[in-house]
Order: structure tokens, then C-alpha cells, then sequence
């Protein structure tokens, strides 16, 4: 049986439900899912790279075939380091699609041997996102079953 590696980058600043549904429906596809947590710096996270590794660390823990890590740089340089195969990425709506597509060219472009798998979660999440999260949480928003426990006591502490 072939094992495949996956890789499913993100800011994830913070990680949501959503994000977990779409790491829990990779790992039943994937030998192995690496949440690998960007260091992007053309974005300006809410959360420091050690606190969102850690928060998507505690969120994944016990889910099979399922490790975290953080990077920097190309992903496809990344994805090629970790000996995996394919990109996962999250589509919510057609809005995502968009930027998703380019992205999948553009890392064709740059390595013909790795392919992204477009996944999307289960309706309840398609409304969730990272900068919503925020927003709701610093209104002070119930975060009840838009995020795991460990992040909302992350947002809590960070109001």
C-alpha cells in the first residue's frame, strides 16, 4: 500500500472548526497530514507563530496520522523537504476559489510532481473564518462551536 504524504499550510490565526473538519477529512484520505502553520510575512497574525503552532498542536492531538510543524518560504520547497506529495487546501465558497486556483498553477508550476486536493467542510463551517473569529471573539462573541476549547481560552487571554 502506498503511503502518501499531505501537507495542509495555513496561517491558521486562529485555528478554527472548520480547519480541524478539513484536517479530520484529509486523515481519512492520507497516510499521514502535516498542519504545517505559516510563517507568512506579508501577513500581520493576531497570534505569534509559537502560539498558533501550539494552538492547532493541542486541537490535533490524538487524531490519527496527524503531526504539526511551522514553516517558512516556498511551500513547495517545504512540501518537497517533508517527502510529500500533495497540497490540501480548504474551499469554503466560490470567493475562495479564485486565489485557490492561482495558487494550484502557480505550485504546479514550480514542481510538477506535487498535486493539491481541493477540500471542502461540512456545511455547518462554511461561514467560518479566521478573521471572523476575531472580530466576534473581540465583541465579546459566544465562540461555542466555531473553535476548539484550547483556542477559545487563547482568545479569551487575548482580548
Amino acid at each position: 500500500m502506498k503511503q502518501t504524504i499531505a501537507v495542509y499550510p495555513g496561517s491558521f490565526d486562529p485555528p478554527t472548526n472548520g480547519h480541524l473538519d478539513i484536517i479530520s477529512r484529509a486523515s481519512c484520505i492520507f497516510s499521514k497530514v502535516i498542519v504545517a502553520v505559516s510563517d507568512n510575512s506579508t501577513k500581520n497574525p493576531s497570534f505569534s507563530i509559537d502560539d498558533r503552532f501550539t494552538m492547532l498542536k493541542e486541537a490535533t492531538k490524538g487524531m490519527r496520522g496527524v503531526e504539526t510543524d511551522i514553516f517558512s518560504g516556498l511551500l513547495v520547497n517545504y512540501v518537497r523537504r517533508k517527502k510529500a506529495t500533495v497540497i490540501i487546501r480548504g474551499l469554503r465558497a466560490v470567493s475562495d476559489f479564485e486565489y485557490e486556483f492561482q495558487m494550484a498553477l502557480m505550485n504546479r508550476r514550480l514542481n510538477k510532481k506535487i498535486e493539491t486536493v481541493f477540500l471542502m467542510p461540512d456545511e455547518s463551517y462554511t461561514y467560518i473564518s479566521s478573521s471572523l473569529i476575531k472580530q466576534v471573539a473581540r465583541l465579546g462573541g459566544t465562540m461555542e462551536g466555531l473553535v476548539p476549547r484550547s483556542v477559545e481560552r487563547f482568545l479569551k487571554e487575548k482580548k
